[in-house]
């Protein structure tokens, strides 16, 4: 008898039903938004200059199917675009630590190339550190601007990255203006 009554209490918790529990983590949650336009209007000073900006924003993917490649390995962001876009203004973010942007300008047919880096971040650490001419040659450093000459048409690169005779932050938000 008093085996019974032990076994009462057990029996009446282990039938006890619990509410059922469902598993969010199974469940899709991907939500799609459209950001207004009111976010792209820093873009629209730049076009109304008649210049192209090109970025990673989806108000540019018309820009970027018109010939601008970007890729990422191992802390090198490599951007192509055709230099018959020019003049335009790519904005990029270097998000790591001694990260580097080669830019590639295919088919350039100019005499001189004018750039100019800009950026809002306080304390940022970034310059063109060379350039590279159509005939293989490269000169640098230079600093957040540069014109520079160039003697015969082809590819031209300007890559930016940090300067490693100055200190300050290497990461952040920064624009290339080329002409």
């Amino acid at each position: 008898m008093k085996k019974s009554l032990l076994l009462i209490p057990l029996i009446i918790i282990s039938c006890k039903k619990d509410p059922a529990v469902t598993d969010i983590s199974q469940k899709d949650s991907t939500i799609v938004t459209e950001l207004p336009d009111s976010v792209y209007k820093a873009d629209s000073v730049a076009l109304r200059k008649k210049d192209s900006i090109i970025n990673n924003a989806p108000a540019t993917k018309e820009i970027l199917r018109k010939g601008v490649m970007r890729s990422e390995k191992e802390g090198q962001i490599v951007r192509t675009a055709d230099a018959s876009q020019l003049p335009f203004t790519l904005g990029e973010e270097f998000k790591k630590d001694d990260q580097e942007l080669i830019l590639k300008l295919t088919h350039f047919e100019q005499s001189n190339i004018k750039a100019t880096i800009s950026t809002k971040e306080k304390d940022f650490n970034i310059r063109f550190n060379q350039i590279k001419l159509p005939n293989g040659n490269y000169d640098g450093p230079f600093g957040r601007e540069i014109t520079y000459e160039i003697p015969e048409k082809g590819e031209v690169w300007l890559i930016i990255g940090k300067s490693n005779m100055a200190s300050g932050n290497t990461k952040g938000h920064f624009t290339v203006s080329i002409e």
